[in-house]
């Protein structure tokens, strides 16, 4: 046993030490169980794909002032059309070395709409401070996936949606094929528009330890029509391709977390969310917590808005790991 920890020690010293790229081959693990509907059917046939097995490419960090340590690379399953935004990108940050044997836990950390994702960033440094190593998905058109300034709008919205829903489920696989990760604590975390993407992927399958979502909810359609700033500009967007009315509500629907909310384990779910939110209100929050099943003490309710609730990092912070920490029951 002290020999097969040694072996790992060493394989997880060479990626850290950003000397060359290591390639892992890693299998989709996505594994569904049946639909209690057929709309939540319609909507895993949707966003779901079949599994197969991938290369995972473990590339050192571009500069030696970047705040991760390695960066993944792996093939999205959904194919865009577009080669560079078809390659997923996911920061490594590398918890720090000690000598405590064992495979350690990892988060996966989907990031808000912001271009420099300095919230996602922040979560995934501090998770890494704590002995988690983080893991920080580049969504589509996001860091090395982009290749322009437009955001996309109407149908080529949904195709990102889509696309980052699936890329987050990979992902947890590609972490699952990297020494030193314990497969069976591989945890997901999403802020914003991350925690919506999150939300939705968590209902696909059992595939995450726990689920940890922050100032984000259900009822998209809603939370469009009455939210402010970033959910207003993106409702802006989408009038401006024609989508308005029935025909942005049917858009909406194909990504919706509540449609998938009561598949995920209530036991291993946290909501976080701010309550005077003018960009996800919290009856967006409250439609998630109800399809979910979540109890009252799995929802924390936070003073202050969509930004301000940032003050409170250290606290959700503790939390998380905490939660992370504690042996399964």
């Amino acid at each position: 046993m002290r020999f097969a920890w040694f072996v790992i020690a060493v394989l997880a010293g060479r990626i850290a030490g950003g000397e060359e790229t290591q390639r892992f081959m890693a299998i989709d693990t996505l594994a569904p169980k049946p639909a209690a509907s057929d709309d939540v059917q319609a909507c895993l046939d949707g966003l779901c794909w079949k599994p197969q097995s991938f290369e995972v490419n473990c590339e050192p960090a571009a500069s030696e002032d970047a705040n991760h340590q390695a960066v993944l690379r792996f093939p999205s399953p959904i194919n865009s059309g577009n080669a560079v935004n078809d390659r997923v990108a996911v920061l490594w940050y590398q918890a720090p070395k000690d000598d405590a044997p064992g495979l350690k836990p990892a988060i996966v950390v989907v990031h808000e709409s912001g271009s420099s994702m300095p919230i996602g960033k922040l979560f995934a440094r501090l998770f890494a401070g704590q002995g988690v190593h983080a893991f920080l998905v580049q969504l589509p058109n996001y860091g090395l996936r982009r290749t322009g300034n437009r955001k996309p709008t109407g149908d080529q919205f949904l195709l990102a949606m889509r696309q980052g829903i699936a890329d987050v489920r990979r992902t947890r696989d590609a972490v699952a094929a990297l020494p030193g990760i314990d497969p069976a604590r591989i945890s997901l975390q999403g802020t914003s528009l991350g925690g919506f993407v999150a939300s939705t992927t968590a209902g696909l399958d059992s595939g995450f330890d726990q689920v940890f979502i922050m100032v984000a909810g259900g009822d998209l359609y809603s939370m469009l029509q009455s939210g402010e700033r970033e959910a207003a500009e993106l409702r802006r967007r989408l009038e401006e391709a024609g989508f308005t009315g029935e025909k942005l509500r049917d858009l909406m629907w194909q990504v919706e977390p509540t449609r998938l909310a009561g598949r995920m384990n209530p036991d291993r779910l946290w909501l976080y969310s701010a309550e005077h939110d003018r960009v996800v209100p919290i009856a967006s929050a409250l439609a998630l917590k109800k399809a979910a099943g979540l109890a009252d003490d799995h929802h924390i309710r936070l003073p202050g808005d969509h930004v301000t609730t940032v003050v409170y990092v250290p606290v959700i912070l503790d939390h998380v790991i905490k939660r992370i920490r504690e042996e399964k029951p």
